[in-house]
């Protein structure tokens, strides 16, 4: 008997993985988090596998995703990221990353516990269909604005909604697929 996923996740090998290992799990620690808000960042306006697929080359560049290394980063090595045709090449998004490393810097509570802080509390039942995912939700615009706040770039509503799906802050399988309900589980 073959596995009910969320429609998105059944039209590349590549997303059946994501899905069913990583989409949803939650995911706790500063530089661990932060590799997903630059990740998601450099996503908007392009496909998710295409950042899924470039992800290790990512992970090279931009040394693991480490807080400090990328906040260390100089403009030469934005001109090195810039000419590394092994991940998104734009600009703003590059700058976007040490900027918002070097916002995660200051926070006093953490990048972790301050995303975690806007994931909703109590009981929401599993989106029916894919049609009943929210794009954008309260927490999400609250997020959003909060990082924005804090001096971050490249994290509106959608994207930090985003963020939330991927990391298990809320739990948007649908009610059909085999992972709903399982990260509140573990």
């Amino acid at each position: 008997m073959e596995l009910q996923r969320c429609a998105w996740a059944t039209s590349a090998p590549d997303y059946v993985a994501y899905h069913d290992e990583e989409w949803g799990v939650p995911v706790r620690g500063d530089d661990a988090l932060f590799e997903r808000v630059c990740l998601e960042a450099f996503q908007s306006g392009l496909s998710w596998i295409t950042i899924l697929r470039k992800r290790p080359a990512f992970r090279a560049a931009f040394a693991g995703f480490s807080i400090d290394a990328v906040a260390d980063f100089t403009d030469a090595d934005v001109e090195r990221l810039m000419a590394d045709a092994g991940i998104v090449r734009n600009r703003a998004k590059i700058e976007a990353a040490r900027r918002n490393a070097r916002a995660a810097q200051q926070l006093p509570e953490g990048l972790s516990a301050l995303l975690w802080s806007f994931a909703p509390t109590g009981e929401r039942p599993n989106p029916a269909t894919l049609a009943d995912v929210p794009a954008v939700t309260a927490e999400s615009t609250a997020l959003a604005k909060e990082l924005k706040k804090r001096g971050f770039a490249f994290v509106g509503p959608t994207t930090a909604h985003a963020l939330m799906q991927a990391t298990g802050m809320v739990d948007d399988h649908v009610a059909d697929c085999f992972r709903a309900g399982v990260a509140r589980l573990g």
